[in-house]
């Protein structure tokens, strides 16, 4: 086949990247040059993704994946289109579908008959209906189920490990019509390839939800499912620390039984898809009490975290304050909805001289987020860990000369390393 994947970001590449790999011929457009040039030339344009170098050199090489900026003619000369384009969510929870319609006007251009259309980016329920299906129709001149196909298929895969994420879990797909959902699963079925998973009634494969409204809703509710456990921890943690109760011993003990699920609680929930998903599910049924009760309890621990280094300290203005970890996740170079963010501001609030640190950042990059670089071994008086990152394992207060508080938001530290410390964890006394 010959494929367009529109988006060539931390997931879009990586699935062009397999979809070559399948012998297909991939085109990969993107509006970024920079980009484009990166592929073309075979080097990635981000770090992170394992294996993603490799497989991106080998595909290149072989002629099998070439990067434009002309989204519509890559359409033109395409059996099937994967749509990988980001969609942001303002402050208020509002989809800001602007980089989607200008993407999704360049492929109506393009679009020709026969072709499959796969939008990928997590979407409201009814999104790929009453917004895609007529604007492609419009600017195509085309009828979606008779000249052309469309489905939605959400990703389902975290950076950093996109390319074992695509085998480990069902593909799921939902189209406009039957005819649609089965070009999808043909196409779906050969250019991934799926591990043995004898958990699964179904088996693992190509999943046909019936609709697009139901994929949709499913990418929205495994994520806001593991929003909704994570702010249920984050209360259980702050009950129990204010209690005397190690949560952690709690929730190892609830989780002994097979019903039970609990997440653990953390100073923050960050990345691209659990703080964001829920608020597509809110625009879509704002009477989810329960998924706003939740994204407000995580949004709140950031501040909660800063307050329990205030009550360690007794007081934070004019201390040297260090947040260990600028990512959103330990390993991961991203800080999308980081927890840092608002960690740094209630820092501030309380009139501290604030740090950050994260060994995947320069500091010509942290200080281009407005923040002043901290180098282990630099004095300093209370520390916050934020990201989880594998370094920090190691860390002891040798590393951090003169503190006195250690808050471990992410219950990541070897305690018996900073003996002597006023020392402590999200979720315990």
């Amino acid at each position: 086949m010959n494929i367009t994947v529109v988006g060539l970001g931390k997931i879009g590449l990586p699935l062009a990247v397999q979809f070559a790999s399948k012998r297909h011929r991939v085109l990969g457009a993107d509006v970024n040059p920079a980009v484009v040039a990166s592929v073309n030339d075979g080097r990635e344009p981000f770090p992170g993704e394992h294996d993603l170098q490799t497989k991106l050199s080998e595909a290149v090489e072989a002629g099998l994946l070439e990067a434009t900026t002309d989204t519509a003619t890559a359409v033109s000369n395409s059996d099937a289109v994967v749509v990988v384009v980001p969609l942001f969510v303002d402050a208020d929870g509002i989809p800001d579908f602007g980089w989607m319609t200008s993407a999704t006007q360049d492929i109506a251009r393009g679009l020709r008959p026969g072709t499959l259309v796969s939008y990928e980016t997590t979407l409201p329920v009814g999104t790929t209906r009453t917004r895609w299906k007529p604007m492609l129709e419009e600017g195509s001149g085309l009828v979606e189920g008779k000249d052309f196909h469309l489905v939605f298929s959400p990703e389902r895969v975290l950076t950093g490990r996109v390319f074992a994420d695509l085998r480990k879990y069902p593909k799921l797909i939902g189209g406009l019509s039957s005819e649609g959902a089965e070009r999808a699963r043909q196409f779906y079925t050969d250019v991934l390839d799926f591990d043995e998973r004898p958990d699964l009634e179904r088996g693992n494969g190509v999943w046909d939800l019936g609709s697009a409204e139901a994929a949709e809703m499913a990418k929205l509710a495994e994520t806001t499912y593991r929003d909704v456990n994570i702010g249920l921890a984050n209360q259980f943690g702050r009950f129990a620390a204010a209690n005397g109760i190690d949560v952690y011993q709690v929730i190892e003990a609830s989780n002994s039984q097979p019903y039970s699920h609990i997440h653990r609680p953390g100073i923050a929930v960050g990345g691209h898809c659990i703080p964001v998903y829920p608020r597509l599910y809110l625009w879509n049924d704002p009477e989810a009490t329960v998924v706003r009760a939740a994204r407000e309890a995580n949004a709140e621990m950031p501040s909660y975290t800063v307050g329990i280094a205030k009550g360690a300290a007794g007081d934070l203005n004019g201390k040297r304050v260090v947040v260990l970890g600028a990512a959103y996740r330990g390993g991961v170079k991203e800080t999308a909805f980081s927890g840092v963010f608002a960690t740094v501001e209630a820092l501030r609030a309380e009139g501290a001289q604030v740090f950050v640190h994260d060994p995947m950042y320069t500091d010509e990059e942290l200080v281009s987020f407005g923040w002043e670089p901290y180098h282990l071994g630099d004095a300093v008086d209370v520390a916050i860990v934020q990201a989880d990152h594998a370094e920090y394992r190691s860390l002891s207060k040798d590393d951090l000369p003169g503190v006195s508080v250690v808050v471990d938001g992410r219950d990541h530290l070897d305690q018996s390393r900073f003996d002597g410390i006023a020392f402590r964890t999200v979720g315990r006394a």
